[in-house]
């Protein structure tokens, strides 16, 4: 008896060795999450998170930490993006399980942008979606009928330049606004005190603060979303209610515009028209039509306004391009006539500036994160289901191993000179990955193109001179989802005479 119960207990033993060396064995060869800074129990890396531009602090600790860089946030892990390879390897080719995305408590559930294009849960919806947007903005080719559109508000934008070059913020603002309500709605807007243009001006800047990584402490604690409105620290929840209805009025205002109008039998082609022509549609096809069209024009509005803003700011700084960009305008254009469409493809030098626009000051400096479907392996990491994955688009276009001297305006980095091969087209970037891609990119790539081109065919634009002194502006990017320059001076000036003749000529 006392020899069994001994060899029992010999075995127990072993059979307890084994299973350690086996987890030991085990945990050296499973692999972990990427690299990055070290974290304090329970709540993480909750105090390294930056509350503002934290694209700057992403490449910091891509610096030190690699391409893949990873924290955890009471919990949630974040995996951080510091190279574009990397994120057309995870994102693009691997797009079938890294497509969803994270419930976000602020901007999501509380404000309601969940239902949007951006914020979509991947499944069904977010598939209808994109159909929707692919069948009338998904290439070159089909958004040719929009050309005119883009080309009367451009020559509107002159005229409004002209008459006071001091607001060009505003002008910039209401000319993006005008393009894209014409395309999704088919709504005129007014010269002043538009109230859609307002509405979507205020709703999207609520989105830019809503759904900023670190903005809110409820996307950490989802259990705080509960907290009544009256109770101490429950801000957010006030501030969420009213925000909900911006951006209720946004989505519901211009779709019963076009409703109003078709029956009335004088509504003008667009998105929403195109779509409801003779048809009747049911309950949820048109939610899908009117939270779709909404997504079009909230998505497109403020990131146009952003690109136009700075490229106003990247040649007040660097006249040199300006003129370079004129003289190949007057050669294949003339002083006759304002640039138009037609004219893109013999205008490379034009086309590389508005590349430069894109790349120089990055729109969406960390893309709204992906959420990983499924556990995966990615260069020896573990990228466990759940986890959040965050794009440094800002860190991909100023990747100096991508993009020579990369804080330099330089268009000339897309055109072939000296045996030097073109730099990568940051439009491949800077728009999203996969299938959470922005569908309106070449909507967007065209609205810059044709404001920029007619600006330079008839404007000037330099340093402001104030009292015998020059204002120099800094290139200085504003904390959110969508980034724009910080306020700046310039001057902006008819070329000559004649050029303030054809803005005028130019009929409405």
């Amino acid at each position: 008896m006392a020899f069994s119960y001994i060899l029992c207990l010999e075995v127990l033993l072993v059979v307890l060795v084994l299973l350690v060396l086996n987890t030991i064995f085990r945990s050296s060869r499973t692999p972990s999450l990427p690299p990055g800074p070290k974290s304090l129990p329970l709540v993480g890396n909750i105090l390294d998170m930056p509350s503002e531009r934290e694209w700057l602090t992403f490449a910091r600790w891509g610096e030190t930490w690699g391409d893949i860089c990873s924290v955890t946030v009471l919990g949630q892990p974040l995996i951080i993006l510091n190279s574009a390879k990397v994120a057309i390897d995870m994102l693009d080719k691997k797009s079938a399980i890294y497509s969803d995305r994270p419930t976000l408590q602020m901007g999501g559930e509380l404000v309601g942008w969940k239902n949007t294009m951006v914020l979509l849960p991947y499944g069904d919806r977010f598939r209808r979606y994109r159909r929707l947007f692919h069948r009338l903005i998904g290439n070159p080719a089909s958004i040719q009928c929009f050309y005119p559109s883009e080309e009367l508000e451009a020559r509107r934008f002159l005229r409004r330049l002209l008459t006071t070059p001091g607001d060009l913020a505003a002008h910039v603002r209401k000319t993006a606004g005008a393009v894209i309500l014409r395309i999704s709605h088919g709504y005129e807007v007014k010269e002043t005190n538009d109230p859609f243009v307002e509405i979507a001006d205020k709703a999207t800047n609520q989105f830019s603060l809503a759904t900023a990584p670190g903005g809110y402490l409820v996307d950490l604690i989802p259990a705080l979303r509960h907290l009544p409105l009256w109770f101490p620290g429950a801000t957010f929840r006030r501030q969420a209610k009213e925000w909900s209805g911006t951006l209720l009025e946004m989505v519901d205002r211009p779709y019963a515009f076009v409703k109003q109008q078709m029956a009335s039998g004088i509504a003008h082609l667009s998105f929403t028209s195109t779509l409801l022509e003779g048809k009747q549609l049911s309950e949820e096809e048109e939610f899908d039509l009117k939270w779709s069209a909404a997504s079009l024009y909230s998505g497109a509005a403020d990131t146009t306004v952003s690109a136009i803003y700075s490229f106003f700011l990247a040649l007040t700084l660097h006249p040199e391009v300006l003129k370079k960009a004129q003289s190949e305008i007057d050669a294949v254009v003339g002083s006759e006539r304002l640039p138009t469409f037609a004219d893109r493809p013999r205008l490379p030098y034009m086309n590389a500036l508005v590349l430069e626009v894109f790349r120089w000051h990055t729109v969406v400096p960390t893309a709204v994160p992906h959420r990983v479907m499924q556990d995966d392996i990615h260069e020896g990491h573990f990228i466990p289901k759940g986890a959040l994955v965050i794009p440094n688009i800002w860190g991909f276009c100023h990747d100096p191993r991508v993009y020579r001297n990369p804080f330099e305006f330089n268009p000339e980095r897309f055109l072939p000179s000296k045996g030097l091969t073109p730099e990568p087209d940051p439009r491949e970037v800077c728009f999203g990955f996969g299938r959470r891609s922005c569908p309106g990119v070449h909507l967007a790539d065209a609205s810059v193109f044709i404001s920029c081109a007619m600006t330079l065919a008839v404007f000037d634009i330099s340093k402001c001179v104030e009292n015998g002194a020059v204002i120099e502006p800094v290139h200085e990017n504003t904390t959110g989802t969508i980034s724009h320059p910080e306020p700046f001076k310039c001057a902006i000036k008819p070329r000559s005479a004649q050029a303030a003749s054809l803005i005028r000529a130019e009929h409405s």
